[in-house]
């Protein structure tokens, strides 16, 4: 069975199918979009479970002639690094249609870009042809306006107010304006490469000159960056979180930040390898900014969402850090954090989500004691809390240990910088949760409840994934090594 190609298609089919449910027929529409969602999250398992991490390489591959004229093919591969991202996808997306079920307003056109925005990012971790790359790459990104100024929410920051309609049109424009350089270096590397072949493989298989790669790389860093959330370029994604609706913040946070990032470690690295080596040092001192102002800005908002927005910022920082060190150790726990990053903010947002629904308001000066009444959502959010932080047994502490030796290894200044970020995480997820859910109950929230049961069922297949791997990262690291090193060989053996 050709695995790939049938979760790529899965999403797209679907919204075709769902263009013939009749609006008013929201039960089943519901139904639908569950049943997607668990076909999704099957497929992304198996995937990730038949990629063989010992034989390493692309596997499951296929390759079809689509404009052989200019050499784009349809051609779909997974790795040892992308494998990780696909079950990532399938996770998340099947937790997020299963927070969206009790959604009421145009129920039907919310899953629909739903499903093209979770084609659309499966599409950018299986291709290896840069034009389909870059293709499903913008399709990722293009329901976000919509979704996020139709179904989100607007909020008060101190003296003004943000409408949801401000944060759409700040991330599409942040974001479009990032793919410009994409697209610039995209079609130079293609005629500089000869022109014969849009082949990720063909392309890593010739020689650029040095020159070139120094000129071209900062163009595949920045503007992959742009929504890998870095510094100075990151402002769009915290005003994206808070005004986004649940499902789409834990998608915008748990996989399509991610894009960004492997778009860096996919395209740049091993295409322009020395290029990569002279840019990464500017890579680190920014990535370092993203983590220690990132980690102080969510010391500051009032607003729940807002806080794991810049947390998301920070943590993304220690991706992109881990990138820089170009040692095996500091790349494998980058992509590893991707992961667990995924996962950890996939949770932190649905349970915001949860509460807003009952409350309306995220206000943290407004809460106070929940644990009382919500102790089930209390325990979910001390652990998706405890991932942020680092602590021993969750998957955040094996990632941001491995990204801690290898900037030791590398560059031991930013490695303390890097801990000092760590440190103030700890500070404000700590006083979050003592001021939300500990304390005297406010009366208020007397009527407060636990998730009902599809939202709890999401919660528990994130905490799951969370404990899963941090008591046992092999699971993941087996085949993060088996991707990272022939990486790490191409690289290094460039300079």
């Amino acid at each position: 069975m050709p695995i790939l190609s049938v979760l790529l298609f899965i999403p797209f089919v679907a919204v075709i199918a769902l263009l013939f449910i009749p609006d008013q027929q929201r039960t089943a529409i519901r139904v639908f979009s569950s049943l997607i969602g668990t076909f999704l999250l099957i497929f992304s398992v198996l995937a990730f479970s038949s990629y063989d991490h010992v034989a390493g390489g692309y596997q499951m591959v296929e390759r079809y002639a689509w404009l052989p004229s200019l050499g784009i093919t349809f051609h779909l591969a997974i790795d040892g690094i992308s494998a990780p991202m696909v079950l990532l996808t399938g996770i998340v997306i099947f937790c997020g249609v299963l927070v969206s079920l009790k959604l009421t307003n145009r129920t039907k056109d919310f899953f629909l870009l739903l499903f093209v925005l979770v084609g659309g990012v499966y599409g950018v971790f299986m291709s290896l042809d840069l034009f389909f790359f870059f293709f499903f790459y913008e399709v990722a990104v293009l329901p976000m306006y919509l979704l996020i100024s139709v179904w989100g929410s607007s909020s008060d920051f101190g003296t003004f107010l943000r409408t949801k309609e401000y944060g759409a049109m700040k991330l599409m424009l942040m974001l479009v304006a990032g793919s410009v350089p994409v697209w610039i270096a995209l079609i130079a590397t293609f005629v500089y490469g000869g022109m014969t072949s849009f082949d990720l493989l063909d392309l890593q298989a010739r020689v650029f000159s040095r020159e070139f790669q120094i000129i071209f790389y900062p163009m595949y860093m920045i503007g992959f960056g742009v929504l890998a959330g870095l510094w100075p370029f990151h402002t769009w994604s915290p005003d994206g979180h808070v005004a986004a609706p649940t499902a789409v913040s834990m998608l915008h946070a748990g996989v399509l930040m991610k894009l960004g990032a492997f778009g860096i470690i996919r395209v740049g690295m091993p295409l322009f390898p020395e290029g990569a080596q002279v840019w990464m040092p500017l890579l680190l001192v920014l990535a370092t900014v993203n983590v220690l102002y990132g980690a102080v800005s969510a010391m500051g908002p009032s607003d729940l969402k807002s806080v794991i927005g810049y947390s998301s910022v920070s943590h993304m920082g220690y991706v992109l850090m881990g990138f820089a060190t170009l040692s095996a150790v500091g790349v494998s726990g980058a992509v590893l954090q991707m992961f667990s990053h995924g996962i950890m903010t996939a949770l932190f947002f649905s349970m915001v989500g949860s509460v807003y629904d009952q409350a309306h308001t995220r206000e943290i000066a407004a809460f106070s004691g929940l644990a009382k009444r919500a102790g089930v959502l209390a325990a979910f959010f001390a652990v998706a809390g405890f991932a942020s932080l680092g602590l021993p047994g969750l998957s955040g502490f094996i990632a941001e240990f491995l990204i801690f030796v290898g900037l030791f290894q590398q560059y031991p200044v930013f490695g303390v910088l890097a801990v000092f970020g760590a440190a103030i995480t700890a500070v404000y997820i700590l006083r979050l949760v003592a001021r939300v859910f500990f304390g005297p109950l406010e009366e208020r929230w007397a009527e407060l409840r636990n998730p009902n049961p599809t939202e709890t069922l999401a919660m528990v297949v994130l905490v799951f994934m969370l404990v899963c791997v941090g008591v046992y990262p092999q699971l993941l690291m087996a085949a993060i090594n088996s991707g990272v090193a022939p990486l790490m060989t191409t690289v290094l053996r460039a300079g």
